[in-house]
């Protein structure tokens, strides 16, 4: 699903998604579960503060800083 045409954005993300997931079971060697023991919010809030940093570094190279 590399070349655009019709097809919708929707179908990227979620091609996104299942890869992701191999990712993480690779990494982790197991699957994100529901009975995980990690603190989700911790991780969502560690993930925003990334992508923070991402969307101004950006910003920064937009403006030629």
């Amino acid at each position: 699903m590399s070349d655009y045409d019709d097809t919708p954005v929707w179908a990227y993300v979620i091609e996104d998604m299942v890869d992701r997931n191999e990712e993480g079971a690779k990494k982790y060697n197991r699957y994100l579960m529901a009975d995980c023991p990690d603190n989700m919010l911790q991780h969502a809030y560690e993930e925003a503060l990334d992508l923070a940093v991402y969307l101004k570094t950006q910003l920064l190279k937009e403006q030629n800083v």
